[in-house]
């Protein structure tokens, strides 16, 4: 019985790696991580239009289940600054509460996912001495990728925030995780 090299090798790489892949998930657990990213806002504001193009930041608490094998179901929220906005007579600023479930595969230390929530904000708006405050709970989505080394992780991801008050509310992130 004659086997060649290369089916030897293949048998004996797979041996090596199948016990990584049954835990190659996310770390399981509570994790905590921030986030820096481009927020966009487009929309009607005081009878003009505003498009709006800033840097945020968001603070992330989270718990990621790991009760599947390549797998990653967790829940996370987030605390959100979307950035301000200032031209000389119109000061912008909105601000979110996020919460999300998310659902995603893993393959080694890379992974993707998708999550969906819903994202409590505040928006003040000052034109001149007048200042106007609105608030509301809207849909949230979002994709992204992740690394994961051993407890910390990296994740790019996109957010879209379904406001009725604007035509197009997102931020397009990078943020930096430990699972505890």
């Amino acid at each position: 019985m004659k086997i060649s090299r290369s089916a030897l090798i293949v048998s004996l790489l797979s041996v090596l790696v199948l016990p990584l892949t049954a835990h190659a998930g996310a770390e399981s657990g509570v994790y905590f991580g921030v986030g820096v990213g481009d927020t966009n806002i487009k929309g009607p504001l005081d009878g003009d239009d505003l498009e709006f193009d800033s840097t945020g930041y968001k603070l992330l608490l989270g718990y990621n289940f790991g009760v599947i094998p390549l797998i990653d179901l967790a829940i996370e929220g987030a605390y959100v600054n979307l950035g301000d906005e200032s031209s000389r007579r119109t000061e912008f600023e909105q601000t979110s509460w996020n919460g999300f479930g998310l659902a995603g595969l893993s393959f080694g230390p890379i992974g993707i996912f998708a999550k969906a929530g819903l994202a409590a904000w505040d928006a003040e708006t000052r034109v001149g001495s007048v200042k106007v405050s609105e608030s509301d709970t809207d849909p949230v989505y979002g994709i992204g990728g992740r690394l994961q080394l051993g407890a910390f992780s990296a994740r790019l991801e996109y957010e879209y925030y379904d406001q009725s008050n604007f035509d197009d509310v997102s931020m397009a992130s990078i943020s930096f995780l430990y699972t505890l």
